[in-house]
């Protein structure tokens, strides 16, 4: 039931930021579209591999067929890398909105968003489709145990009875790129922040720009640093353990958070939802009351 509830808030956290940025015309902003793009991300992530998890613990449904398998593992490779894409390309937003505030509507047009999210969703796909052909096209002999809740790659190639050593070369290079590459552009991004931040003259200006980027900042913190606890742990028993539930963090606990993050640090977002979603609720009570 923690899970469920934790995976229902994370699906209706990011539904109201979608409904809120597609409602109001004035959040129809390349930092709202970019984030938009990034609320749908975390419920696919989250419920390509959640819901193996709650329906192995409510149902006891622990077999799942080499298809299936498959296409779960493309799905968490897609969004996962598609995630750490955009948070890439809304730290270059930040970057622009921060260090060149008055040219910001005129280098971030409509069309350069729509192509930036569109690479990113691109790459993701191309990327993901390399590792699951190259994991497709391994020998399975049998029924096969994943020590794990979900087709997580490695520990699909953990089970196969091919050499996997171009596998994991595979994971080591082009992997280490494509999620290498999105961080450092963020890296370069803030660096370039903080350097523009120290030389403002006025305090007012070094928080407001600070704020402008704290709440990016708070999300890659925690992206990156599930993705570490996942994947830079030795290979013991008790970090396989830790990894498991570093993996819940990266696939829940992460998108769970990512609607609190943006929307209850964002003035804009919070004043549309009271708009869109209070004030409904509360116009509806009024007429039960009234029909009472």
């Amino acid at each position: 039931m923690v899970f469920f509830t934790m995976y229902l808030l994370t699906i209706l956290g990011n539904l109201a930021i979608l409904f809120c940025i597609v409602y109001d015309q004035h959040l129809h902003l390349p930092m709202y579209y970019f984030l938009s793009n990034l609320s749908l991300v975390d419920i696919c992530l989250t419920s390509s591999t959640i819901s193996t998890l709650l329906s192995s613990l409510f149902f006891n449904h622990l077999l799942v067929s080499f298809p299936s398998c498959i296409a779960q593992m493309y799905c968490f490779v897609s969004f996962g890398n598609l995630e750490n894409n955009l948070l890439a390309v809304m730290a270059y937003d930040r970057y622009v909105a921060i260090c060149s505030p008055l040219q910001y509507y005129m280098k971030m047009k409509h069309r350069l968003c729509i192509a930036l999210v569109f690479l990113s969703w691109v790459a993701a796909c191309l990327h993901s489709l390399l590792h699951t052909l190259m994991v497709a096209t391994l020998e399975y002999t049998g029924v096969k145990q994943v020590n794990h809740f979900f087709c997580e790659i490695s520990q699909v190639l953990a089970i196969s009875d091919s050499d996997t050593s171009v596998n994991f070369l595979l994971i080591f290079t082009e992997g280490a790129v494509s999620v290498g590459a999105p961080f450092i552009c963020i890296i370069m991004s803030y660096f370039c922040i903080v350097r523009t931040i120290v030389q403002m003259h006025s305090a007012d200006g070094r928080s407001k720009a600070f704020s402008t980027c704290s709440s990016h900042l708070t999300a890659v913190c925690l992206f990156y640093g599930t993705i570490a606890a996942v994947y830079f742990l030795p290979s013991t028993t008790a970090s396989l353990l830790n990894g498991r539930l570093a993996t819940i963090g990266h696939t829940l606990l992460t998108p769970l958070l990512n609607p609190f993050i943006y929307g209850l640090r964002n003035k804009a977002i919070k004043t549309v939802f009271r708009k869109l979603f209070l004030g409904k609720l509360r116009h509806m009570f009024i007429r039960i009351n009234d029909y009472n």
